[in-house]
């Protein structure tokens, strides 16, 4: 049974949240939050270092309650939270227009099958903010069929010695740290071989190339390894268990039990556009002529209501102590594939206007918003598991259908 409705404790937390939110966020800072994450917002966007700093105070506003990994122990930096308390504040801030300051999902993994000094040594600096990561998976040949990495660690002694190559890695430019799945028996069945190891991204042999993206930014990488040695003790884990060990950090990442309401935003956001303020005939005329679209806005609505009910069934099953897995597949396969049809509904309502990527032109809407976004989803139905993957992943452990 799926949970809805707030309990008083529940509804009190949310008002308690939201009151924070109220009295700490800078208004700057939530004006721009809708254009977070595209080339006018983050990178570019007209707050420059005025908003890096207000960022500084938000996250610090939040650090100081143990908010930034609201469900870890205090031990190691956060809240202990319950599921519901985690997803309940995750929820206030989305609607609110907050930025959300949390880490990276590796944390988590650690916390599931790290040893205590893994945790003492990555949890703490990690909530500071002092540690950046990045996802050492994809391999040039090795992508949806991620079990086939090639990426080898020969032992010797106390160390694996790493050659090979990864690919599509996020922030490895800047990062810190990386976690990374290598090849540590090459004789053992392909699931079997694999350790997932965590070692810093500036030793001797690591060397990293940016990849250009056709939104204009660099965030994906390459990131080649040549004689890099890595204690053994690095091995988040059992030595060639690792698949499992990232199989958890994936189910993690693929839950998004906040995203539907940031999917809700948006859509808001484009029928407020197209409704109210179109400008050179954009949408609003195009809303009158076409009742199709009306059905096509109405269709991404009914969607992301479903989305949002996939978030409530993964935050029931955490609230029991239960680790989605098919759950987490489907909340991915579907989310994804929203927000790409979310963002060709929003090109189709700018027509031609849609294409201008000049975001201080005084023709482009919303600073390019919506074309950011277009081309930015392009790759979210293969980050993470592409699509495929996903239903293979619902077909044979959810379904139990046989693998073909």
């Amino acid at each position: 049974m799926v949970d809805f409705n707030d309990t008083p404790e529940q509804a009190a937390w949310r008002a308690e949240v939201t009151a924070f939110v109220e009295e700490h966020l800078p208004d700057d800072l939530a004006e721009d939050q809708e254009f977070a994450g595209t080339l006018g917002g983050m990178h570019r966007g007209p707050l420059g270092k005025q908003r890096a700093e207000r960022m500084k105070e938000w996250r610090q506003a939040i650090l100081d309650r143990g908010w930034i990994a609201p469900a870890w122990p205090k031990a190691y930096g956060g809240a202990e939270m319950t599921a519901i308390e985690q997803f309940i504040l995750r929820e206030v801030f989305t609607e609110m227009r907050a930025p959300i300051q949390s880490v990276h999902d590796v944390g988590s993994t650690i916390l599931v099958h790290g040893s205590e000094e893994q945790k003492q040594k990555y949890l703490p600096p990690m909530v500071r903010g002092e540690i950046q990561w990045c996802q050492g998976y994809s391999e040039p040949g090795s992508g949806s069929d991620l079990a086939s990495v090639q990426t080898r660690g020969e032992r010797d002694g106390d160390d694996f010695v790493i050659n090979g190559q990864k690919i599509w890695t996020s922030g490895a430019k800047t990062a810190d740290m990386i976690f990374a799945l290598v090849r540590t028996d090459p004789e053992a069945p392909k699931h079997r071989g694999i350790s997932y190891l965590l070692f810093e991204m500036d030793k001797p042999g690591i060397s990293v190339r940016p990849l250009g993206q056709m939104t204009g930014a660099s965030q994906f990488n390459e990131v080649f390894f040549e004689d890099v040695r890595v204690p053994v003790s690095a091995a988040v884990g059992e030595i060639n268990r690792g698949w499992y060990v990232g199989a958890t950090h994936l189910d993690f990442e693929r839950s998004s039990i906040g995203s539907a309401v940031g999917f809700q935003n948006r859509l808001n956001d484009l029928i407020e556009f197209v409704t109210t303020e179109a400008e050179a005939d954009t949408g609003r005329s195009r809303l009158k002529r076409e009742p199709a679209f009306r059905d096509q806005l109405a269709d991404r609505a009914t969607e992301t209501t479903v989305a949002r009910q996939f978030s409530n069934r993964i935050i029931t099953m955490q609230a029991r102590g239960i680790i989605p897995n098919t759950e987490s597949s489907a909340q991915k396969l579907f989310s994804s594939e929203l927000h790409q049809r979310t963002s060709n509904t929003a090109i189709k309502a700018l027509g031609l206007y849609g294409m201008l990527y000049d975001e201080d032109g005084p023709y482009t809407p919303q600073r390019a918003r919506w074309g950011t976004y277009y081309l930015a989803t392009v790759s979210e139905t293969i980050g993470a598991g592409t699509s495929e993957i996903q239903r293979n992943v619902i077909a044979t452990r959810g379904l139990g259908l046989p693998r073909g």
